[in-house]
């Protein structure tokens, strides 16, 4: 398929960097879907997870929550932090780690820092997470297979570059500059290869 016969849905993703968001003027721009972000490491949860989950949700939007991953703490207590902090319901797709730092990790003890906290949500939730991550970053310091979990590729060339482990990508964080009306200053936006209803179903397989 040519990357211009794709199926491509638009989505952004936030966090509290972005402040206080309109959903219902970013769902009236014709925003999909939206990625945001809940935990990081092993105590840390986003101010305006709760706000931006419910009011996103409240304005029709497919959304799911991220966890950016800390690969020097424990990858179990990680993921059992996320879980205490999201609860998935009808509008929620799959959850997504954000993989781009290493803290002095290296690849192999960094592989399995991913591989358990992905094993470890999957369990509790009954649908294989997301992965983020750049390509540079993960051909570096990585190159472990994970090509099971659906890819959210973050590149900002004119034509991505999927990792090696992977066919396609499912997502594809192409702009860290975008604008999108109800936000104010810049916002990650991103793309979705499926259809609404294929990305509906995404969480159920």
């Amino acid at each position: 398929m040519n990357a211009s016969d794709e199926t491509r849905l638009p989505g952004i993703d936030v966090s509290h960097f972005q402040g206080e968001v309109d959903w219902r003027a970013v769902a009236a721009a014709g925003m999909r879907f939206a990625f945001i972000k809940a935990t990081e490491g092993l105590d840390d949860i986003d101010p305006r997870f709760a706000e931006n989950w419910q009011q996103s949700g409240a304005a029709g939007l497919l959304r799911g929550a991220y966890h950016f991953l800390h690969p020097n703490l424990d990858a179990k207590k990680q993921a059992a932090h996320f879980l205490s902090v999201v609860t998935l319901d009808h509008d929620a797709l799959p959850p997504a780690l954000d993989v781009e730092v290493i803290n002095g990790v290296g690849p192999a003890a960094l592989a399995a820092c991913i591989e358990t906290w992905l094993e470890t949500v999957e369990a509790a939730l009954g649908c294989k997470p997301v992965v983020y991550t750049d390509p540079s970053f993960w051909r570096d310091n990585i190159g472990a297979n994970l090509a099971a979990y659906p890819l959210w590729l973050a590149c900002y060339a004119a034509q991505p570059e999927v990792p090696a482990s992977w066919q396609s990508w499912t997502f594809w964080q192409h702009s860290q500059s975008g604008t999108v009306n109800g936000i104010a200053g810049p916002v990650d936006l991103d793309f979705c290869r499926l259809s609404l209803e294929q990305l509906r179903q995404l969480r159920t397989g």
